[in-house]
């Protein structure tokens, strides 16, 4: 019998194109506000094979826009991810590597992924994340400019060459702007719908 998730999703998809999305490999840089909720998001959409890297514990301060909840609290963030992701589908197949992601490592731990996630946030790190992973010849998804509040008409995607996605304002910096839900949740929206038509549909002239 299949799960619950699965035979709502089988009104919406051919079995053709489920097929794809559960054989696709997505490896998400970071699991904060952006990789949390794109994670989430690719689970709904029906994906099954993630890997979700994230140094960090949750905190406190995340639950204002990060898709954990209070009993969570201290807990490894990829951790508290997966448990998540399992209630919604069990069949889910999530590695979960509590590390830092860096130039050093980036290949390394995403060189068995189809779709890379950038969703760190330091500038240095995810720009030091996406000049590694070009190296792979993969697409990467990757978010600049979501803090703040309001005009969220201005997130939008921008492709840099063949293979780099920008989402985002390209302006708005949490170092000088708290970050917000409604705005990060728009932006990792966007990250996900891209996963998916990236995997329906291949790479396109236009995005």
């Amino acid at each position: 019998m299949p799960e619950a998730l699965e035979r709502g999703l089988a009104r919406y998809f051919t079995p053709a194109q489920l097929e794809k999305i559960q054989k696709t490999r997505v490896f998400l840089a970071g699991c904060g506000g952006l990789g949390s909720n794109v994670a989430y998001l690719l689970v709904r959409s029906g994906f099954r094979k993630l890997t979700l890297v994230d140094f960090d514990t949750v905190d406190a301060s995340n639950l204002n826009r990060q898709f954990f909840f209070p009993p969570q609290l201290g807990k490894p963030k990829v951790e508290a991810a997966a448990e998540i992701y399992r209630l919604l589908n069990p069949k889910v197949e999530i590695t979960a590597l509590q590390t830092r992601v860096t130039a050093e490592n980036a290949c390394a731990l995403a060189k068995d992924a189809d779709l890379l996630v950038e969703a760190l946030d330091e500038a240095e790190a995810k720009a030091a994340f996406v000049s590694a992973a070009l190296g792979l010849g993969k697409p990467v998804i990757c978010a600049a400019g979501i803090a703040g509040f309001g005009n969220t008409d201005a997130l939008v995607t921008r492709r840099f060459g063949r293979r780099v996605y920008v989402v985002g304002d390209g302006k708005s910096d949490t170092a000088s702007t708290p970050p917000f839900a409604p705005r990060v949740m728009v932006a990792a929206a966007k990250q996900a719908d891209l996963v998916l038509q990236l995997t329906l549909e291949g790479e396109q002239n236009d995005v």
